[in-house]
């Protein structure tokens, strides 16, 4: 490994394809691009399960929060982590370098030629990941982006001196009242986080908050000096909400788009569907929001296997079998969603514990589900199941057929939810001189209505 599995590192230069012939830092220390297996190694988070035989009925249900911290990695979290990588350094490949890191570093000092005359590229990425609410999206992003170190120290470059942090990634939410004060005031928190500085503390220093065109301006300023490689809006559907109300967000909205040109930060937003419909509203956010549309899982292998890893973390007296009837019940009642998975789960071996039962079953998963009050919508916007993935552990950069299917369609389309065990009334047996079925039998119309009079069915009526 390049960097430790620390949050900050020191900045340790190896060439990159992507810089060319031109020295460019950024690249250079950026670290090296996991595999999928060495991926799934880092995320996934699987404690000892319980010996539930040798445990004191007391530790039962404490035992039980072992639950919020197994992670079992799937397919598409290695799209989603490839996906935010290449962000960061198509940020860093539209960078400047070092000669105009100088230069900017003159323009603070007073001392440099206007910002308004420095190269600016705007050719960084953007896009959007967005998803059923439960299917993990916040989580996994998270995990992923801390896979990648969120400072680069630099000192020294070559011959030159380069002092600077390098902030690969922030991740922020959406605010509520949509206001780019807010949102400017979350980015600067972020900053300072990760890099310890206190740039919050200069607005808590005045009578009165600075206008939100100031605190953008100082925004994009320290995106440019601390190198910001990625912005993540989580909870943007928050956008939706506010602009019913109060036509709040296209301010918002222009804010992001202009931080992403000016300080050449690639942003990515993440939230619900309810968002595409901000995104197709307006013209320019088309091309910048196209991404991913995460739907629930298949009642396949994928489901299967997910459901399997958190079987063994089972606390009552004695272990339910791993059967296709509990198996089934749990998709039907959870839809696919891990979160209602694991929360259906784990309610319904408190709801065991609590009634004295010696093994989970389908009464008990039902009750669960009762209590939870957990209703699975019919049916989502158009998207990619997350059963749908399938990446190869190769070092090249594939485009996956999920990618593909969700960069051609913007106009979001209404998928039925799935079921284990199908649904609805059995299938009518028609009567084999039904005409219908001599139709489909192939019959001609002449030839089906001849059957129908031998048989005394058919009627003719005449006009008259």
């Amino acid at each position: 490994m390049k960097y430790p599995d620390q949050p900050a590192v020191d900045a340790v230069y190896t060439p990159n394809q992507l810089s060319g012939a031109q020295p460019n830092p950024f690249l250079e220390a950026m670290p090296e691009i996991l595999s999928k297996e060495a991926l799934f190694r880092r995320l996934a988070c699987s404690p000892p399960p319980p010996d539930a035989a040798q445990l004191k009925p007391s530790d039962r249900r404490r035992g039980l929060n072992a639950l919020s911290s197994v992670f079992v990695p799937l397919d598409y979290m290695a799209v989603i982590y490839n996906t935010l990588f290449c962000a960061m350094e198509s940020t860093y490949t539209a960078s400047a370098t070092i000669d105009s890191i100088r230069r900017v570093h003159a323009i603070h000092q007073g001392d440099g030629a206007p910002l308004a005359q420095l190269p600016v590229a705007t050719s960084t990425d953007s896009g959007s990941i967005l998803g059923v609410p439960g299917i993990g999206k916040s989580s996994t992003i998270r995990r992923c982006l801390r896979q990648i170190p969120q400072v680069i120290r630099h000192s020294q470059y070559g011959d030159s001196k380069l002092f600077c942090n390098q902030v690969t990634w922030l991740m922020v939410e959406c605010p509520g009242d949509c206001s780019v004060k807010t949102l400017a005031l979350n980015i600067i928190e972020a900053i300072d986080r990760a890099i310890g500085s206190s740039y919050s503390d200069l607005n808590q220093r005045v009578a009165r908050l600075p206008s939100a065109s100031v605190l953008a301006t100082r925004v994009k300023i320290l995106c440019l000096t601390h190198h910001v490689g990625l912005i993540v809006i989580d909870e943007i559907q928050n956008a939706i909400l506010t602009a019913s109300r109060n036509k709040q967000s296209k301010a918002l909205i222009k804010f992001l788009v202009e931080l992403s040109n000016e300080a050449c930060t690639s942003i990515y937003y993440v939230g619900t569907p309810s968002a595409e419909d901000l995104f197709l509203s307006q013209e320019h956010l088309k091309r910048r929001t196209r991404g991913l549309r995460l739907l629930p899982m298949r009642p396949d292998g994928i489901y299967r296997r997910f459901l399997h890893e958190l079987w063994p973390y089972q606390y009552t007296p004695e272990r339910a079998h791993f059967t296709d009837a509990l198996v089934n019940l749990v998709y039907d009642l959870s839809g696919g969603i891990p979160a209602y998975i694991v929360k259906i789960f784990y309610e319904a071996q408190v709801q065991a514990l609590q009634a004295g039962a010696e093994r989970l079953d389908d009464k008990l998963i039902r009750k669960a589900v009762e209590t939870l009050s957990i209703v699975v919508p019919k049916t989502y916007a158009k998207g990619t199941y997350l059963s749908d993935f399938s990446v190869c552990d190769t070092d090249e950069d594939t485009e996956t057929d999920a990618e593909a299917d969700t960069a051609e369609a913007l106009e979001p389309e209404p998928v039925c939810r799935l079921y284990a065990v199908p649904r609805g009334r059995p299938k009518a047996k028609r009567d084999e001189h039904d005409i219908l079925t001599l139709v489909a039998a192939g019959q001609d119309p002449e030839t089906a209505a001849a059957a129908l009079e031998q048989a005394g069915l058919l009627e003719v009526f005449t006009s008259g």
